[in-house]
């Protein structure tokens, strides 16, 4: 293995959204079907943006026999006539998790800030060169996994969903490692200078930032915090800060972190608690935003704060 390859796998794999606490609480049965539903109809809007991106992939090579091989791509989401392809499998899932399929196609319930994430990857494309696009596309290397993974706790966890309503992520296991076979091909017959190479790494980061906001948004929207009945929030008169203690433990807080555990009342979603401090602290919503969801990740690995719906 290249080492190019090595270091697009690394980065890759550290950054891959299936850490994301949306996919933690979903492959962990917790996700309410109200957030369920929500990821599958936001998750949409993802998925018409590939067969646009690969169109500007194809719009970017004069060589034919890569033409070819790519517009594969384009049939596989949009089929070769109505009905097949990935995305009516995706509609048919979103039927089987009780949403109406016309609704999920206008996209018009989309989140601001899924389609602004999903968006920017059409713009990552469209704007830099035919290696760095292909390399962008290399999150496929870890779909089959994630794909297994989601197939087995969806069965599991939400028998209430038809098994044959999964057939877009069985689909993927193996078009998925195909499609990354061939992708990390090209990449590295290509990217032949130091310079090209790491454009193309941070090619393939940035798209990582593309899922992870996505989920951000669907996060933040159908998330409601609240503090876990074993951990309470003091103030240490000694020290005169914001403590939060749970059993033989504690954590300083700073006064942004406090302010959030304090409205981690299970009323508000993390959305609305992110609008509280933004009012109140004048800085940037996308910044405050991504600083709540860390916390709350955080303390939701620790046991200290429950993600309900």
């Amino acid at each position: 293995m290249s080492d190019l390859v090595e270091r697009l796998r690394a980065e890759g794999e550290r950054r891959y959204h299936d850490k994301h606490r949306y996919h933690v609480l979903m492959h962990e049965g917790r996700l309410s079907r109200e957030q369920l539903q929500q990821w599958v109809l936001n998750r949409y809007y993802y998925q018409t943006r590939i067969p646009i991106k690969d169109a500007l992939i194809v719009s970017k090579s004069e060589d034919a026999a890569f033409r070819r091989m790519w517009l594969r791509r384009i049939r596989d989401h949009d089929g070769d006539a109505e009905g097949e392809g990935g995305l009516a499998m995706w509609l048919r899932l979103a039927e089987g998790v009780g949403l109406a399929r016309e609704e999920v196609a206008s996209c018009r319930s989309v989140l601001a800030g899924v389609r602004t994430a999903c968006d920017s990857y059409v713009e990552l494309v469209k704007s830099r060169s035919l290696v760095e696009a292909v390399a962008s596309s290399l999150t496929e290397f870890f779909a089959p996994d994630l794909m297994t993974k989601r197939i087995l706790a969806w069965e599991q966890h939400y028998p209430w969903v038809d098994p044959a309503m999964l057939a877009y992520f069985r689909s993927r296991v193996t078009r998925a490692r195909k499609d990354s076979e061939e992708a990390i091909d090209f990449v590295v017959r290509h990217a032949t200078t130091p310079e090209l190479q790491q454009a193309c790494v941070d090619a393939l980061i940035t798209k990582t930032g593309v899922l992870w906001r996505l989920l951000d948004a669907v996060y933040a929207a159908y998330v409601r915090p609240k503090l876990a009945p074993k951990a309470k929030l003091r103030h240490d008169r000694v020290a005169n800060k914001m403590m939060l203690l749970y059993p033989e433990k504690g954590l300083v807080l700073n006064a942004t972190a406090a302010d959030t555990v304090q409205l981690c009342t299970g009323e508000r979603t993390v959305r609305e608690i992110v609008a509280e401090l933004t009012a109140k602290y004048k800085q940037d919503a996308v910044t405050i935003e991504r600083e709540v969801i860390a916390l709350l990740a955080s303390l939701a690995e620790r046991g200290l704060v429950q993600e309900s719906a």
